[in-house]
């Protein structure tokens, strides 16, 4: 079973800074992209970042200079550093990751499965 799991939300100040972090754990052979996502009340999900397992990355034009995703050594795990908090940026955040899954047949052979999963979420509150 694989999980994905935030932390790090909270509340934050207008111009000020968190950082949310999300691990993956379970039975995988191997994590690919890694995205964060964001759901405002009454608004669409929204991509705001993603990291490549090569390390590229990318974000959305609402977050660019504020905002940067990395990945630990592990490359099991991705950060959001948001900087420069606006009111519009407080949400549920969510992580997301495209990865390789092990599955086991009956017989105990194991066989990779491309598969994305997401972590619960974690609030995020921006007020002074």
């Amino acid at each position: 079973q694989v999980q994905l799991v935030e932390s790090g939300g909270g509340l934050g100040q207008p111009g000020g800074s968190l950082r949310l972090s999300c691990a993956v754990s379970g039975s995988i052979s191997s994590v690919n992209a890694m995205h964060w996502y964001r759901q405002a009340p009454g608004k669409q999900r929204e991509l705001v970042a993603t990291i490549t397992s090569e390390g590229s990355t990318s974000y959305a034009d609402s977050v660019k200079g504020r905002f940067a995703i990395s990945r630990g050594n592990a490359k099991n795990t991705a950060d959001l550093q948001m900087n420069s908090l606006e009111v519009d940026d407080a949400a549920v955040y969510f992580c997301s990751a495209d990865l390789n899954e092990k599955r086991r047949t009956p017989s105990g052979y194991y066989y990779p499965v491309r598969a994305n999963h997401w972590g619960q979420g974690t609030q995020v509150t921006v007020s002074s």
